[in-house]
């Protein structure tokens, strides 16, 4: 490393990714119900105030985008005053469901679906369209549809609160904790 001390203009930790990848702000307004995760192309500068995932599937982008994460998230997330502070660890615990070709493939069609709505807002900034109280109704409706079949996924009778969606999920947690150990 002291090596770089003789080229003080470059920069000595490049991550930015040469493909597409999952974009999420490192803190996130607690008010909201959904953090807004982008996709987000190589030509776009990941500043060090986003967690990123290079070449991440579409449908990484809707299990991460849904109810079950976002429970996951409030419960295990830091905090940065109220604000959830969003870290790798809370990435790399939660318990992803498993899932065959068919399932991957309707998470990547409803995964398109919502980012097809925010397109439909041009001059809509994430924040704006992630305002609890402002969120177009049509992309509720695409995350309400997306959370209903990601529940599915963990549970086929799906969830009735956030409270059963992190119990269930802390379950599996230990029980893949369990497995390592």
């Amino acid at each position: 490393m002291r090596d770089y001390a003789n080229y003080p203009t470059l920069f000595t930790q490049d991550r930015q990714p040469d493909t597409d990848y999952l974009a999420i702000p490192e803190v996130s307004s607690e008010s909201r119900q959904y953090i807004p995760i982008a996709m987000l192309p190589p030509t776009v500068i990941a500043s060090n105030k986003l967690q990123i995932i290079p070449g991440a599937p579409i449908h990484y982008f809707g299990i991460l985008t849904s109810a079950m994460h976002m429970s996951w998230m409030r419960t295990v997330a830091g905090r940065l005053k109220s604000d959830y502070s969003y870290s790798p660890s809370v990435y790399n615990s939660f318990p992803w469901p498993e899932m065959n070709d068919s399932q991957r493939r309707q998470m990547a069609d409803m995964s398109q679906a919502i980012l097809d709505v925010r397109d439909r807002f041009p001059d809509s900034s994430l924040d704006v369209l992630y305002d609890r109280d402002a969120m177009p109704p049509a992309l509720r409706r695409a995350h309400q549809s997306l959370d209903r079949a990601v529940d599915r996924l963990y549970r086929r009778g799906g969830f009735a609160s956030e409270r059963e969606r992190v119990e269930h999920l802390f379950a599996l947690y230990e029980k893949m904790h369990a497995l390592v150990h």
